[in-house]
């Protein structure tokens, strides 16, 4: 809302309330001259009481926590704003001062107590809302650090994706250039699409879920270059997959992982990798057989990874089960889309 709306606002909310009390005060008939003034005019300096104290009093030293002054400040306020009643109770003596046709008048102290009170009411009142707009400001700012550390951890998680992956899959090629493979030109080439999709296409928070899923296949195709067509992976895809989107390069951190770890070239015991979708959950399943040579001395950086950015991303929908047993290593992954 910008500043003139804020301000309109404002009005409308103090001109409705004043002239509700001043109709209420008139007996529910036409506005009289006596409710006019007393909730005109003194409204209008009990308006200014508020608005003093919310825009210079307490942001001037409170906010500094200059807590003496402001309290003097506050006292000095309400003592100038009750003079001014005052001024105006004598002006309009008959109207104010007098009461029960005639029969009582108020003495200037009792007067004075009086409207100190009301003063000091609108004082009150204009310092809850201090405390309660500035109590939702730091909410909002609180919120949106929290939103800005979440975008830049996830921004640096999806950076270490690149580099990792990058890093594998060129030890792979130097693996095919090195025993002088005539496959190593089409690895380059799947290693292109492959980055050519991690760089541009999945810059979006979701990507389709089919665009993934060709991704996933590339892999492996690379893979399987690799292993001069000697490695056995089962690929299954179940389910309508069409029109979904899944969070970009969440799934081929487990793929990756049983590549890296796992044995790809025994025929009874092939990577075995499941992706199910039912309604708007996905099953993704990889299995592999553990290998003892392929080790990972620096601990890698795959699934700590994805971990976190399922944490982030789908926090309470998600169920992640790992199985590491002797032998055989089982992931599965249940997804809300």
């Amino acid at each position: 809302m910008n500043k003139f709306r804020q301000i309109l606002l404002h009005i409308v909310i103090w001109a409705s309330i004043m002239l509700m009390f001043m109709f209420i005060a008139s007996g529910g008939n036409n506005l009289n001259y006596e409710s006019m003034v007393i909730f005109g005019y003194f409204g209008v300096v009990n308006i200014a009481i508020f608005y003093i104290n919310y825009l210079i009093t307490l942001p001037t030293f409170l906010n500094r926590k200059r807590y003496v002054w402001c309290a003097i400040a506050v006292f000095l306020l309400v003592v100038f704003g009750t003079f001014i009643k005052c001024g105006l109770a004598y002006y309009f003596y008959n109207v104010v001062m007098v009461r029960n046709e005639g029969k009582y008048v108020l003495g200037f102290w009792e007067y004075f107590a009086s409207a100190s009170f009301v003063s000091c009411v609108f004082v009150f009142l204009s310092t809850v809302l201090k405390f309660i707009i500035d109590w939702f400001m730091n909410e909002k700012i609180k919120t949106n650090l929290e939103n800005e550390k979440l975008i830049s951890e996830l921004a640096f998680l999806k950076s270490q994706i690149n580099p990792h992956f990058l890093f594998n899959s060129l030890n792979n090629i130097y693996s095919l250039a090195y025993q002088k493979s005539q496959k190593t030109p089409e690895a380059v080439m799947k290693l292109s699409e492959i980055m050519r999709y991690m760089l541009y296409e999945s810059n979006e928070s979701t990507v389709k879920l089919d665009d993934e899923i060709r991704y996933l296949e590339n892999y492996i195709e690379l893979q399987k270059l690799r292993f001069k067509d000697k490695a056995y992976i089962i690929f299954e895809i179940e389910g309508e997959t069409a029109d979904k989107r899944i969070t970009p390069l969440v799934l081929i951190s487990f793929v990756e992982n049983a590549f890296k770890h796992g044995v790809a070239t025994d025929k009874d015991n092939p990577i075995t990798i499941v992706l199910n979708v039912t309604s708007n959950k996905l099953y993704f399943q990889v299995i592999n057989r553990k290998s003892n040579q392929n080790k990972d001395q620096t601990g890698g950086i795959g699934l700590q990874n994805v971990k976190r950015r399922l944490d982030l991303l789908y926090k309470g929908e998600y169920r992640l089960n790992i199985e590491d047993k002797e032998a055989i290593y089982n992931c599965e992954l249940y997804l809300d889309l």
